[in-house]
């Protein structure tokens, strides 16, 4: 291992705490005769997102259209995005419901709206305002909880200093995840993103210990 400046290694992009599903929410919306059933569920990834949406296909074997949408990650910046129309006329679901996420302010998101045909036909125009409706209806009862994004790393330190430095990683609302007691001490934490400069000022400010890294960059 390779002792690092704080500032060299704390290079992670600073990412704000963001709202996310606190829990699943599940609204029916009926126009002409069809039905939108609009479900909300929590997604930390396409996988999770994926298991969401064939769950809403299990227990609605029948519906005509299961269309969706996800967003994963901050809702201002998200790692990855993405919406199917399942079977209605191109642009007209998937679209939609992304575009009212995008509008939201939460991330880790999945909205499936499944359609229950009505037999009258609703037109383009019809079906976006029908998507995009029982989407936002849904997202109005969702309740929310803040999602802190956190990073791993690992300090060198001197074993007096050990008292304080797990004092410190306490104070920030962060978790030891390993202490290793060898010639010196090595602990790797998870730390809050957002106390990364608390971080660089605790560690210049004391000798004996520094951030390292198993790889040189």
């Amino acid at each position: 291992m390779q002792p690092l400046l704080p500032l060299h290694i704390l290079k992670h992009k600073l990412i704000q705490a963001y709202s996310i599903p606190a829990a699943p929410v599940e609204h029916c919306v009926e126009v002409k005769r069809s039905k939108f059933i609009a479900r909300i569920a929590h997604a930390e990834d396409r996988i999770s997102a994926m298991k969401s949406l064939e769950q809403a296909k299990q227990d609605y074997p029948d519906a005509r259209h299961h269309c969706w949408a996800y967003l994963i990650g901050h809702p201002s910046q998200p790692s990855n995005a993405a919406f199917s129309d399942d079977g209605e006329p191109s642009g007209t679901a998937g679209k939609p419901i992304l575009n009212v996420l995008n509008h939201s302010g939460i991330g880790d998101i999945l909205v499936v709206v499944i359609r229950y045909f009505g037999g009258i036909k609703l037109g383009a125009g019809g079906l976006v305002r029908a998507y995009s409706s029982s989407t936002q209806q849904a997202i109005d009862l969702l309740e929310t909880e803040q999602l802190i994004p956190t990073v791993e790393l690992s300090f060198l330190s001197e074993y007096a200093l050990e008292p304080e430095l797990r004092r410190f990683i306490e104070s920030q609302k962060g978790s030891i995840l390993s202490a290793k007691y060898e010639m010196e001490l090595f602990i790797t934490a998870k730390i809050p993103i957002e106390a990364q400069t608390a971080v660089i000022e605790f560690v210049a400010g004391r000798r004996g210990l520094s951030l390292i890294s198993d790889t040189a960059e």
